[in-house]
């Protein structure tokens, strides 16, 4: 009988078009689908935690596939040197025959970063606004997300998800020396909807939104209210939380 791993793996989105096999460029699911079934010896199918946009990175992604073989540290070493560079396998875990990385999540959490100050070592995983963005306003306004729980206007349009609603339990800036870090954490994610928040939220920084007109853009469950999503390569998912109890 097959064994169920959850695989912990953290990559460079810059190059790749999302988590997600995709018919019109590489996929981090795509990679790791291969370097799988090739040293398995069988085609493996393999589920993730949630689909990162194209361009966007992970510091810790789930995702579960299944073996007939005892997968242990010597395989995720044979498994990084299948995979390119930009990603990296950091952990392996058995769990229980049903467990899923996406359905038994109860939490996640994501980071977006941003910086003030031209800095040619930041340009590639961070963005860079104005100087004079007021953070202090932006994490008081901040606050407003934990109130709602539709986040229509913060959602990709079209999507094939079936509710918008979300529960939100963190959300604030903080500085880290070099750059200012929004780390955010729901129980799940709409498409798009931190870099949709974000960009939002940078606009409450620079006096364009008011407090007032944060808190309508949610309630008027309208994409098109809220301010353009903030670039793919500021975003990082950094971590998914799961009952222990799925877990040998």
């Amino acid at each position: 009988m097959a064994q169920r791993y959850f695989l912990y793996l953290a990559y460079n989105g810059t190059k790749y078009h999302g988590w997600q096999v995709q018919p019109n460029g590489i996929s981090i699911q795509e990679e790791l689908t291969k370097a799988l079934s090739t040293i398995l010896r069988v085609e493996t199918p393999i589920v993730g935690a949630g689909r990162t946009d194209a361009g966007v990175h992970a510091k810790k992604m789930i995702a579960h596939f299944d073996a007939e073989i005892n997968c242990d540290n010597n395989f995720i070493k044979k498994l990084n040197g299948f995979l390119p560079n930009d990603i990296v396998i950091l952990d392996i875990r058995k769990t229980t025959v049903n467990a899923h990385a996406r359905f038994d999540a109860l939490q996640r959490q994501y980071e977006y970063h941003v910086y003030t100050e031209k800095n040619p070592f930041l340009e590639q995983f961070a963005h860079r606004i104005p100087s004079d963005t007021d953070f202090e306003k932006m994490n008081f306004v901040a606050k407003h997300l934990f109130e709602y729980t539709d986040f229509t206007s913060f959602s990709k349009l079209h999507t094939d998800t079936k509710t918008n609603l979300c529960t939100i339990t963190r959300a604030e800036w903080k500085y880290d020396g070099e750059k200012w870090i929004f780390t955010i954490e729901a129980n799940r994610f709409l498409r798009n909807m931190v870099r949709a928040i974000v960009g939002t939220l940078l606009n409450v920084g620079r006096g364009t939104i008011s407090e007032k007109e944060f808190c309508e853009i949610i309630e008027k469950k309208d994409r098109c209210a809220a301010s353009a999503s903030a670039p793919a390569k500021g975003l990082f998912l950094t971590d998914v939380i799961y009952p222990e109890t799925i877990f040998i």
